[in-house]
């Protein structure tokens, strides 16, 4: 499945984490599952671009810590939605 949009975003200060629908195959079933990506934007004083980095400071640890447990939850959200359908079939 080709997505270039993430289904979730969770943003504190300049770190993100983005969930993505990513489509595996197991046992012959194809299934969708959530793949977390982490980044951290900063803007470059020389040239003045955005870019990304996945260098923390001590501050941004704790900010990567909250998105990575809102995201977290998000994906435990959807596992136990897609079970309840399964198992009500």
């Amino acid at each position: 499945m080709a997505n270039n949009k993430p289904s979730a975003k969770f943003k504190a200060g300049a770190v993100s984490v983005a969930l993505w629908p990513t489509e595996i195959t197991v046992n012959g079933r194809t299934m969708t599952v959530l793949k977390a990506s982490l980044d951290k934007r900063y803007k470059d004083n020389a040239t003045g671009e955005w870019k990304s980095s996945s260098s923390l400071s001590r501050n941004e640890v704790g900010q990567a810590v909250l998105c990575l447990v809102r995201a977290y939850a998000a994906m435990m959200e959807k596992s136990t939605e897609d079970e309840e359908v399964v198992t009500s079939e």
